[in-house]
């Protein structure tokens, strides 16, 4: 890998590598994240993680928690925002990377649900269609890392595809793999519920947020507005 600098020119589609996150089932290493680029507005990249990095509940920490003890919650206050901006962004990346990563306006989080200002984020239903309506469905199609596959001691299990439906596999070296599910941040059809990419790239609105089964695919922004950063492209 080699260092690029902040004006990198990454169009949209394009994967670069930046922070680190355990990625193997034992959860050793600190393997880097690729994200893949949704926007390039010259001043900023907006970056999406090419792949499900973890298993989390929207909202509830206890192994003790099933899927239908769902409470009344917003992106604002739930359990897997606060994890994203403070475990999360705590353990990917370092103290150089964060000078880079700017704090993000994150509206259209559900009716009811105020907006909020996040370093780390999910996207939103809204930002979802408008990347797909432009550039096409296929980057809703996601697999998670062994370590987001592995169960966790909250009892989070990422689920991952073993039907017949071609639509909902991954070719990756050669090999299928099933896809699996990842939560978008905007709150669903009910205040207990939230949007989650499902089946064939569909967008579902009734996953409620004490489900232990889905993925998350973090988002966020980087500055280009500066001399360098450790924002890297991967080895050919």
């Amino acid at each position: 890998m080699h260092i690029v600098d902040c004006d990198l020119d990454a169009k949209h589609g394009e994967i670069i590598n930046f922070g680190s996150y355990p990625q193997t089932a034992d959860g050793a290493d600190r393997t880097p994240i690729k994200w893949r680029v949704l926007q390039n507005s010259g001043s900023e990249l907006f970056i999406l993680s090419e792949y499900i990095l973890d298993c989390k509940r929207y909202h509830g920490k206890s192994a003790d928690i099933t899927w239908y003890d769902c409470v009344d919650i917003t992106w604002r206050d739930c359990d897997l925002r606060k994890w994203l901006n403070n475990e999360f962004y705590n353990t990917a990346f370092t103290a150089t990377e964060k000078e880079f990563i700017k704090t993000a306006h994150c509206s259209g989080n559900g009716e009811g649900s105020p907006d909020t200002e996040d370093k780390v984020f999910l996207l939103s239903v809204d930002e979802i269609k408008a990347v797909s309506d432009k550039y096409g469905k296929d980057l809703r199609r996601a697999v998670g890392t062994d370590f987001a596959k592995a169960k966790k001691p909250d009892g989070c299990s990422l689920y991952v595809y073993d039907k017949t439906n071609k639509d909902n596999y991954i070719i990756r070296n050669g090999e299928k793999v099933g896809c699996s599910w990842w939560w978008l941040r905007t709150q669903g059809n009910k205040p207990t519920r939230a949007f989650f990419i499902g089946t064939g790239c569909s967008i579902r609105s009734y996953a409620n947020v004490s489900a232990a089964r889905d993925g998350v695919r973090p988002a966020l922004k980087i500055n280009l507005q500066c001399s360098s950063t450790e924002v890297t492209m991967p080895e050919e």
